[in-house]
Parts: structure tokens; C-alpha cells; sequence
């Protein structure tokens, strides 16, 4: 295998993306279960069940991996990513992403921002290589991965592509800081909006209600 020091380059557009933790577990199962089993298939290399679906969530490590996400505007989960790092003594520096994304938030190059996030947080973890199991069908994540710089290998319906990353930098630290700052401030914001977008919805539903009231009582 030949050896790649590159790694993907920060996109123009910005995207705030989250760390999740044990308490969205729910959320996560949500989101996995909105695929349909064409995309099951894809993230999972085999047509997953709602219960294994379940399964796999209920048995997410949150002090071993990390759990990225990007959230719309209605507080929605349309895009994961797992980074799961390697528990082999004699992989350590070893981790592997996987990532999904609901099927009506493709082609806003949302695989390739979280793919990014997970490159600069393997980083500063210490990871010197970052690996990727994906069926050969699934086009969109090779093509991540091939922009990155990783090495493919296929073996028929299945290929494996490998990262090599460069060591952590004080740049990429504060990469880091800044983007888990922004996606906090973000999530934040929408939180508001949401809260403030359902409370117009409530006072709609009573002026709604009054005016139809009023409209029977003059019958």
C-alpha cells in the first residue's frame, strides 16, 4: 500500500457540526431508521433491521468514539458521522469513519464536511491512520475519501481506503476549538428559533381557534 500524507482541505462553505453524546442517542436512532434500505445497505454493508439499527446505537461507545452531526433548522439530524477508534494494543493509532446522510440533504457536500471534521479531530487524537470500509456500489464516500487522498484497494464488492494523517498542529487544535464553538453557538441559535417558530404556531392555533368561535356564535 502505498503511503498518502495528504488530507482533505477545509471547505469554502461553513457548516456547523456538533459532537454528540450518550443523551442523543435517540436522536441517532432516529435519524439511521429514516434511511431507506437501499441506504441501510450502503452505511451498513448489509440491509439493516430497525432492531439492529437499535442495537448498534444502544452499543455506541461515547469515552471510546466520537459521534459528529449536522442539524437543519428544525433541529432535524440529516447527517452522522462515527469515528471509532481502534481498541487493538497494537492499532492504537488506528480509526475508522462511517458516515450517513438523509436522502433529502444530498449534494450539499455534507459527507465531505464531516469527513473533514472527523480528519482534524483524528488528528489531535493522535491518529496516523484513518480507514474506511465502504461496499464498492457506494460511490459518494469513495469519492470523499479519493479527494482526500487515500489510497483505495478493492476486493471486489467491497473496498477499503486508507488515510495516512499528519501529525497534529497547533492550527489544527484551534480548528478544532473554533468549530466546536461555532456548532455550539449554532445549535444554540436554533434551539431559539425553533422555540420562538412553535410559539407563533400556538398563538396561530388560538386566534384561529377564537375567530372560528366567533364565526359560530354569529350563526
Amino acid at each position: 500500500m502505498t503511503e498518502n500524507h495528504e488530507v482533505s482541505k477545509p471547505h469554502s462553505v461553513v457548516v456547523p457540526i456538533r459532537s454528540l453524546g450518550p443523551s442523543h442517542r435517540e436522536r441517532i436512532a432516529t435519524h439511521l431508521m429514516a434511511l431507506d434500505p437501499h441506504d441501510r445497505y450502503l452505511r451498513f454493508g448489509y440491509s439493516a433491521t430497525d432492531e439492529q439499527i437499535q442495537r448498534y446505537v444502544e452499543g455506541l461507545d461515547f469515552e471510546r468514539d466520537d459521534i459528529f452531526a449536522i442539524y437543519n433548522r428544525k433541529l432535524e439530524l440529516i447527517a452522522m458521522a462515527h469515528l471509532a477508534f481502534s481498541h487493538d494494543p497494537d492499532h492504537l493509532a488506528c480509526a475508522e469513519f462511517g458516515v450517513s446522510v438523509l436522502k433529502k440533504a444530498r449534494g450539499r457536500g455534507y459527507g465531505a464536511r464531516l469527513f473533514e471534521r472527523a480528519v482534524i479531530h483524528a488528528r489531535n487524537e493522535g491518529v496516523e491512520l484513518l480507514f474506511i470500509h465502504a461496499l464498492t456500489e457506494n460511490t459518494a464516500m469513495l469519492k470523499i475519501a479519493r479527494n482526500a487522498g487515500a489510497t483505495l484497494e478493492r476486493a471486489g464488492s467491497e473496498t477499503d481506503a486508507f488515510l495516512r494523517l499528519p501529525p497534529a498542529t497547533l492550527d489544527s487544535r484551534m480548528s478544532e476549538m473554533l468549530e466546536e464553538q461555532l456548532a455550539l453557538t449554532d445549535y444554540r441559535l436554533k434551539v431559539q428559533a425553533k422555540s420562538f417558530r412553535d410559539f407563533l404556531s400556538g398563538v396561530q392555533e388560538v386566534r384561529r381557534g377564537v375567530r372560528e368561535g366567533r364565526h359560530k356564535s354569529a350563526e
